[in-house]
């Protein structure tokens, strides 16, 4: 694994040349998606564990970029602003976690060309309308359905019918799916001339945080958390904040965000390690709490870390989607 440093400098030279080694697997029969703000690569994942395979992926963090590379070989390309719609391989399944960003009321419509310019869901319908694949693969926060009173996720699926998609919805928490974790976000799968319904995957199937807590590593003494800051910040209401857990907790615990680094008190959840005091959540509780696997590698530093996974995606809601997507689909 080469140095940050090093990858940053020749990032789009190694981002090309692994792209090209990537599609010369590909075989005429697979099932091929691309991965869009693919992050750290938890829908690749998702997909790939259900026989799908990846031909393109793009995402503008570095860091992100870094860690993708060191766990699928592949460095997603940069800005996908600057990328032609004709560069991009032909696919079946378009993948994207897009920013949520709101779309202008302002001035003549003209379809999705005009309310969505300069958004990020701008990028998602240019490239689908360029190569209709025959599904699109969205996920966001559950608030994109209520954003902007309710037009941002109109303009979603109407734009998205105009280039003849049928559009199936559904918020689902995570913690239902295995995860100690409670996680709502919308998914969207839009199917390219389709008149058949699609069908979300349903489980209850629920784990206690506890059982994911670590215990008794030295190392996990870097995740403590300093007097001081406790007093004077973190216990300074009785107000019963921040959550806190230990290795015997229940249930599941509140949203990992991406600025849980910042050690907030309204959302962060810590833990009361016996050997060690109050601490963060250390790198392998983010990734179980995540879907991530334990080997998943993290070459980055703990401040991203945290990042990479508050801005990820819940690997076994994704993994299970898209099970339904090649059963129903592409059977």
């Amino acid at each position: 694994m080469i140095p940050y440093n090093e990858f940053k400098k020749n990032v789009e030279e190694i981002a090309n040349k692994t792209h090209i080694e990537e599609q010369k697997n590909i075989q005429s029969n697979d099932i091929t998606f691309i991965d869009l703000f693919c992050g750290v690569g938890g829908v690749r994942t998702g997909f790939s564990e259900n026989g799908f395979k990846c031909v393109f992926s793009s995402d503008i963090n570095n860091f992100s970029r870094y860690t993708y590379y060191a766990n699928y070989g592949v460095a997603p390309v940069g800005d996908i602003t600057k990328i032609k719609a004709n560069e991009i391989p032909k696919h079946d399944i378009l993948c994207a976690g897009f920013p949520c960003q709101p779309f202008s009321k302002v001035g003549k419509r003209e379809g999705f060309k005009h309310e969505t310019q300069g958004t990020m869901f701008h990028e998602v319908l240019r490239i689908a309308d360029y190569h209709k694949p025959k599904v699109v693969f969205l996920e966001n926060v559950e608030g994109l359905v209520n954003h902007d009173e309710g037009n941002t996720f109109k303009v979603v699926i109407d734009s998205l019918n105009d280039l003849g998609y049928k559009c199936f919805y559904e918020v689902i928490n995570s913690a239902d799916f295995g995860l100690p974790q409670r996680r709502r976000r919308i998914y969207i799968v839009a199917i390219y001339n389709f008149d058949k319904s699609f069908t979300f995957p349903q489980e209850k199937r629920h784990v206690d945080i506890g059982n994911f807590i670590e215990k008794d590593q030295p190392y996990l003494a870097n995740y403590k958390i300093s007097e001081h800051l406790q007093k004077s910040y973190l216990f300074k209401k009785p107000d019963g904040l921040p959550e806190i857990i230990n290795d015997k907790s229940k249930g599941h615990v509140k949203t990992l965000l991406a600025s849980y680094y910042k050690i907030q008190r309204l959302t962060g959840t810590f833990v009361q390690d016996e050997n060690h005091g109050l601490r963060l959540l250390s790198e392998k509780e983010c990734k179980a709490i995540m879907g991530f696997p334990e080997e998943f590698v993290i070459p980055v530093s703990r401040t991203q870390m945290y990042k990479q996974m508050g801005n990820s995606v819940t690997i076994p809601v994704v993994k299970a989607i898209a099970k339904k997507i090649k059963k129903e689909i592409f059977k």
